[in-house]
């Protein structure tokens, strides 16, 4: 029975829609315009710890599609979900959670933005996979550099820093 307890357990609790935003600042004028729009793309991703061992991880995309200097739309939008990771080693928790959850939710924002974005009127945006990995470890190098330059402390998933 001890042995059981001891299992590592890592699994989804709830997968939501935590946040949606979609601004339009020049309809309907923009629907007359023949130019096709310049999307950018930006994406965030954070952790939080609910309680022992629940976890909850969001990934935040704002997309904002130009013509001509002028906004056809933007929208933002926050996908999270809560996880339950127990008897994962410390080593293994922070990739887990920076890089499994994301990697897992992603999906789910991607078709709620593009679902948004035909709603408004618009062709969809068909986001891009990211890789997640590659993206948690740029981030654990920045804050590293980070943290070389104002002090020493351990780096979160989610970008947050805990001083010793």
């Amino acid at each position: 029975m001890a042995d059981e307890n001891l299992q590592p357990v890592f699994q989804i609790q709830r997968v939501y829609l935590k946040d949606l935003s979609l601004e339009q600042p020049n309809s309907p004028a923009i629907f007359l315009e023949q130019d096709a729009p310049a999307i950018e793309v930006a994406v965030d991703v954070g952790a939080e710890q609910l309680a022992d061992g629940v976890f909850e991880s969001t990934v935040t995309i704002t997309v904002t599609a130009k013509i001509n200097d002028k906004v056809a739309f933007l929208v933002e939008a926050k996908q999270a979900g809560i996880f339950e990771a127990r008897n994962i080693p410390d080593e293994q928790l922070d990739p887990l959670i920076g890089i499994g959850c994301p990697s897992t939710i992603y999906p789910y924002l991607r078709a709620n933005i593009a679902d948004a974005i035909t709603r408004a009127g618009f062709p969809p945006v068909h986001l891009s996979e990211i890789n997640f990995e590659v993206f948690y470890q740029q981030r654990q190098q920045a804050l590293a550099q980070e943290q070389a330059t104002n002090g020493s402390g351990i780096v979160m998933a989610d970008g947050s820093a805990a001083k010793h």
